[in-house]
């Protein structure tokens, strides 16, 4: 079965089939990865592994902690604020499109924020522009660098005064990019990471310092970064499977993993463009590279394609719900040979309704 899912999105099988050993028995210990102490020297090990691999992938030096966390998005749409958003200062918001706008509401909850550019009004088939002047002056800038939901992507991260803190749930590790201009990032891990259930965020220790440290425990990143990541029982399984996705990241490069998510968005794309049956939701200017968000001209073909492609072991195309369509989400596990068979499958389906 070939996955476009946009999250919990496909894995490698290679990882799958060493998770799968893990499950019976992590490395020839007689134990279960899913019963190991969280607080013991086996998952200590995993947690080391994956925060050296993070840090070699993202070509971070000593200046950053590598935190894996609870809750996924919506979580840090909440702690981002609660630690890092001064009462004497706004944040600035970014309002790319639905996780954008999501991060931007749940921060209004606790204090003043800043809409610097939206591409609201026009549906966000497209980015908006980047603000020429950010002031120093904000608590921190907030930015999604892929919309999944209508398929834009923004192409770098400048340098800018402020803090600069980027969700990358759906383009991390996918391509080369200075994470260096970030005071923290954040991505879910069921995308390019890992299985759902833990969620990977990288914060400057020097952000750290001014985070508001009057919080629970439980919602303070310094209290997180203090005990390591095990401040209360982590989500073993998930870290794990994350670290073997690492290790695979690594294995390919960036570089190789970029220069094959080129040719599958390329290829991608092309056919969309071709095809008479349908059309790209979002501006080709700002198309991204993870989540190809198309329709077609006819309402009727989406439900029709949809069934055409389950028959050709293809799952994993539907819209979002919130916006109906066709979405097909590359991300790094899918091959090249997986994009030409949806590109075939499309080309038949075309043949069959033209």
């Amino acid at each position: 079965m070939l996955n476009f899912n946009s999250g919990p999105a496909a894995l490698p099988e290679s990882v799958l089939q060493e998770a799968a050993k893990a499950v019976v028995n992590y490395n020839d210990t007689g134990l279960s990865i899913l019963s190991i102490p969280h607080r013991g020297h086996l998952f200590q090990a995993i947690l080391d592994e994956s925060r050296q691999l993070v840090h070699e992938l993202c070509g971070l030096d000593d200046s950053y902690e590598v935190l894996w966390m609870h809750g996924g998005g919506r979580l840090q749409f909440c702690m981002v604020p609660m630690n890092f958003l001064s009462p004497k200062h706004a944040a600035g918001y970014i309002d790319s499109g639905h996780w954008s706008k999501e991060a931007m509401d749940y921060a209004r909850h606790y204090g003043d924020i800043v809409m610097l550019s939206s591409s609201a009004e026009d549906n966000y088939c497209c980015l908006p522009e980047w603000p020429e002047v950010i002031s120093k002056a904000l608590s921190y800038v907030h930015v999604t660098t892929n919309n999944t939901i209508y398929g834009t992507q923004w192409p770098k991260l400048p340098k800018i005064a402020a803090p600069l803190i980027a969700d990358m749930s759906s383009d991390i590790f996918s391509r080369a990019i200075d994470y260096t201009n970030c005071s923290m990032f954040y991505a879910v891990a069921q995308k390019n990471i890992g299985p759902a259930g833990a969620t990977l965020v990288v914060i400057k220790k020097d952000l750290l310092k001014k985070a508001n440290h009057d919080l629970p425990p439980m919602l303070s990143y310094a209290a997180h970064a203090n005990k390591g990541s095990v401040l209360n029982t982590p989500p073993v399984f998930a870290i794990y499977v994350s670290m073997l996705m690492l290790r695979w990241t690594k294995e390919r490069g960036i570089a190789g993993i970029e220069a094959e998510n080129n040719a599958k968005a390329a290829a991608l794309y092309q056919e969309i463009d071709r095809n008479a049956l349908f059309y790209g939701v979002a501006k080709k200017e700002d198309r991204s590279k993870m989540n190809a968000c198309y329709a077609a001209h006819n309402k009727a073909h989406e439900k029709a394609f949809i069934e055409f492609c389950s028959k050709q072991n293809i799952t994993g195309i539907e819209g979002h719900r919130s916006i109906g369509g066709l979405r097909a989400s590359l991300y790094n596990a899918v091959s090249l040979d997986d994009v030409k068979q949806l590109v075939a499958a499309m080309q038949a389906f075309e043949k069959q309704h033209s």
